[in-house]
This record gives C-alpha cells, structure tokens and sequence, in this order.
C-alpha cells in the first residue's frame, strides 16, 4: 500500500473518531470529565439554598452522594425554575435537583430518574391579616394568590382557582410569594408543602391552613442526551434505598437535625 493511501486512511479514521467523539448519543456520562453540571433555582429550602456561597439541602445532600459513587464532583449552576428544563434539554446541565415533579409534559423534554419523593401542595395565609382562611375552600372572587412561575403548584391554582374568581399571582423565586404574603399583597400562598412549612415556621404570622394532596413524585432531571448517567443514577439511587443512605440523608432533613454535609456551589 503507498505511503499516500496509508495516510489518507489515517485521515479518514481520524474525522470518524473526532465525529464520534463530538456526539456520543447518550454514551458519555456527562459533558465534563470528572464533574456533574446540576441546574437548581437555589432558593427552595429544605431541598436546597445558599448557606453563604455553599449550597446545602436536601436535594444537595442527594445529588452529592450519587456525585461520589460515580466518581463526580457536583458543580452547581443556579438559574430561574421558570426555563430549566428548557436549559436542560438543550444541554446547559447535566442535570437538574430542584424539587421538580415528574409530570408528562417536562417528561416531554427530559429524562427523569427514579421517584425519590412523594410531594403535595399546601396553601400558606397571613393569620393576622386573614384568619377566615382555613382552606382552599375559603378562596373566592377577589381573592388574591401567589405562586412561583413555572411549578405545579401554578397550575393547580391556576385550574382549580382561576375559575372560581381567585386571581393567580405569580412570582419569579418561592421567597418572593411568602414575603408578598407577609406584606399583605396577597391572600395566600400555593406551594410545596415542606417549603411552605420551612417558610411558615421562620416568617411571623405565616401558616400553612391547608394540605392538598396533588400525588405529586419528584424526580432529578437529566439531559435526554445522557442516557448512561440516567441508567447509573437510577443504579446508584436504589443502591442508597436499600443501604440506609437515603433514610439518612431524609432524616437529617425532614427531623430538623444539624450537621448536614455541605457542597461548594
């Protein structure tokens, strides 16, 4: 074979390789050796929050762990809820941990591992500014309720207020809709129940009135390109259901108890 052949096939086996390389079709693990990119609106506590310029929680704890049995380290992007799975399924992340419930459509644009928390919705007043208010039922014509952009919680008070005359309200982070409760702004507040408890219990005169049960699961987002990490996520996540891991991680938590890791974000 002439030298010239020889090197044109190397050239050839070259652009495959580079080709190959550029789009794995899901067999890479993430984009970054070494590093899980994780997209979270970091203002959800106790799932996850700044504690200085750390990020702690209980998502954070999770994504952490899984992080470590792989291999990883979580690197932590903070971005708005209202477009992450946008963000995510156009690549932006690896993956999302942001308390997101598993619904049919954000299902349409991403993966979701394994459920790892069954949710619902809770509605918070201002007793001293509302104390008629005892649930859902109470709300009607010209009343007022705020809701994050983008959650699930929108959409229930959007399908099952609005048309009872209740004006949906929404806000751009889950602090803003607690703190325009506090102010008077607006009669109640529609959100996940264990933030609405952590916001309630550290507000004065917040009070969550009202459980509703949405039968709602979260799950971690993942990039519908990373079909590996998705399939090891899932490995890793049942590996901590049966060893104890998440029971830990949930009661540190859920029982209030100090001392969690924290993660750099």
């Amino acid at each position: 074979m002439g030298v010239r052949r020889v090197l044109w096939l190397v050239l050839v086996f070259a652009i495959v390789a580079a080709a190959c390389g550029d789009d794995d079709g899901g067999g890479g693990l993430t984009q970054s050796g070494g590093i899980l990119t994780v997209g979270s609106d970091i203002s959800f506590p106790p799932f996850e929050e700044y504690e200085g310029d750390i990020v702690v929680g209980f998502d954070a704890d999770l994504i952490n762990e899984i992080a470590a049995r792989l291999g990883l380290e979580a690197e932590w992007v903070s971005t708005p809820f209202d477009t992450i799975f946008t963000q995510l399924s156009t690549g932006t992340f690896d993956v999302v941990a942001s308390a997101t419930t598993i619904t049919p459509e954000r299902a349409q644009q991403v993966n979701f591992t394994v459920p790892y928390y069954r949710a619902q919705q809770a509605l918070t007043v201002n007793t001293a500014e509302r104390p008629d208010l005892t649930s859902v039922d109470d709300l009607g014509e010209g009343d007022r309720v705020a809701v994050q952009s983008g959650t699930t919680g929108a959409a229930w008070a959007t399908d099952n207020l609005a048309p009872r005359g209740v004006e949906v309200v929404e806000y751009p982070t889950a602090p803003d809709t607690y703190t325009a409760l506090e102010g008077g702004q607006v009669d109640g507040v529609i959100f996940d129940e264990p933030s609405a408890v952590e916001e309630s219990a550290n507000r004065e005169n917040l009070a969550v009135v009202a459980v509703i049960d949405t039968d709602e699961d979260y799950g971690f987002g993942v990039d519908p390109v990373r079909t590996e990490l998705l399939s090891e996520m899932n490995r890793v996540l049942q590996e901590m259901f049966d060893d104890g891991t998440y029971q830990e991680i949930y009661d540190r938590w859920f029982e209030a108890p100090a001392g969690s890791v924290l993660f750099e974000g």
